[in-house]
């Protein structure tokens, strides 16, 4: 039978929240933010191992303390310049432990309000898809098309439109394959597509948004405290 392995690439450091350490490690509800992301995955059972992608001169991930996740956790200094090849330096570095048939499931490390039942959703979902797939949301607001000048160029009709989230789930096999290919891609669905596949989309019903700007934290932080997870 196929493994599940998830990848955290968690080797940027998320300039547009202009603080004065990489983003992964801001606090929120008393713990670093990567450390909710990787709780999830660490709780999804069928995960055999949650591999985190640091770069090599992170000095940061040492200060705290991942006792509680460290059971389940691999950390892979490998991180490269941008979020494609993390994740394929991440494959490379797991090629001779893993099968090309094994499942990956790349999540970002920004994404803290994972819920471990949304990561067991989608393994259940993808578990005999011949592509693999991703999770994500339909979109509910009207879209427009800005111009140079940041006036509406074009309504975009919203139907059949979706948001990627993550995890994005592929075997290691095709995905490390795509991302060599198709290295300037944002997703790893992105990478899957230039070779003519179609992900599938799995439908996210909680809250599973990227924290990116300052004011995204206290978001998180809400639904964190309120689920009473964290």
């Amino acid at each position: 039978m196929s493994r599940h392995f998830a990848i955290v690439p968690a080797a940027g450091s998320g300039s547009r929240m202009g603080a004065g350490r990489p983003k992964q490690y801001l606090e929120l509800a008393g713990r670093p933010l990567i450390w909710h992301a990787l709780a999830a995955l660490a709780g999804a059972r069928r995960i055999a191992c949650v591999c985190v992608v640091l770069s090599p001169e992170d000095d940061w991930w040492p200060r705290f303390d991942w006792a509680p996740l460290a059971a389940r956790l691999r950390v892979l200094r490998v991180g490269g310049a941008t979020r494609a090849q993390t994740v394929g330096n991440a494959l490379e570095a797991l090629a001779a432990d893993v099968a090309p048939e094994d499942w990956m499931l790349v999540h970002d490390a920004a994404r803290a309000c994972l819920t471990t039942a949304q990561v067991d959703a989608l393994i259940d979902a993808l578990a005999d898809d011949a592509v693999g797939g991703l999770l994500a949301q339909p979109v509910a607001d009207t879209l427009k098309r800005g111009d140079a000048a940041s006036r509406v160029a074009q309504t975009v009709p919203r139907e059949a439109m979706w948001q990627a989230q993550t995890p994005q789930m592929f075997r290691h096999g095709v995905l490390r394959r795509a991302l060599a290919e198709a290295p300037h891609v944002t997703d790893e669905a992105g990478a899957i597509e230039s070779l003519g596949l179609a992900p599938r989309l799995v439908a996210a019903e909680a809250p599973n948004f990227k924290v990116t700007f300052p004011q995204d934290l206290a978001l998180a932080e809400l639904i964190l405290r309120a689920r009473g997870e964290r």
